[in-house]
């Protein structure tokens, strides 16, 4: 200890596993490389692009969707809310001035 003075730093003690010139650096580089990796790395990513075509996709269908039914259906709706709320009204009056009232056509 009184012989060399540290200078800065910390240093940590061997592995206990490590063997020399073996280190688990090396073992995940040889893991890294091997052909069953590679091969699973390649249809994560394929199925990470398709994930991400088929999201888009469905995405602009779904704003397809919504539009052409803010613009066809929804007046439609508002129309027919309409004519039952005057058919409504026309059977009220004719019950209050005591004709005889006609079934709805």
């Amino acid at each position: 200890m009184a012989s060399q003075p540290r200078r800065g730093g910390v240093s940590l003690p061997e592995r206990r596993g490590a063997k020399s010139g073996e280190t688990s650096s090396g073992v995940i580089a040889r893991l890294r490389g091997s052909p069953i990796v590679l091969r699973g790395r390649q249809a994560a990513c394929d199925a990470s692009f398709v994930a991400k075509k088929l999201l888009k996709s469905t995405g602009k269908a779904a704003w397809i969707a919504g539009t052409t039914f803010l613009v066809l259906v929804v007046p439609l709706i508002i129309q027919m809310d309409r004519e039952q709320q005057l058919n409504e009204l026309e059977l009220q009056q004719a019950s209050l001035l005591g004709t005889p009232s006609q079934p709805p056509k």
